[in-house]
């Protein structure tokens, strides 16, 4: 079900607040930093790209590696096979 929310004046600029079960639900945290635009007639709110550390890189490895040969075709011009 759709909220309502109200734009109230925060500085020199507007702000809204954002429900905490959205918020939840998004898995959106304080600090967090968003991607804002506009599609037709709608603001639209994405979560920004986040690059891991090496330390969250390794503390979500589960050991295993997964290679894949990849087919590139046949040859279509002076390749060196």
């Amino acid at each position: 079900m759709d909220q309502q929310v109200a734009i109230k004046p925060w500085g020199n600029s507007q702000g809204i607040r954002i429900p905490k079960n959205i918020l939840e639900k998004l898995n959106i945290e304080v600090s967090d930093v968003l991607q804002i635009g506009v599609e037709n007639d709608s603001i639209v709110l994405r979560k920004a790209f986040k690059h891991k550390t090496f330390e969250e890189r390794v503390a979500e490895y589960n050991g295993e590696i997964s290679i894949c040969d990849f087919d590139w075709g046949e040859p279509e011009g002076k390749e060196l096979l």
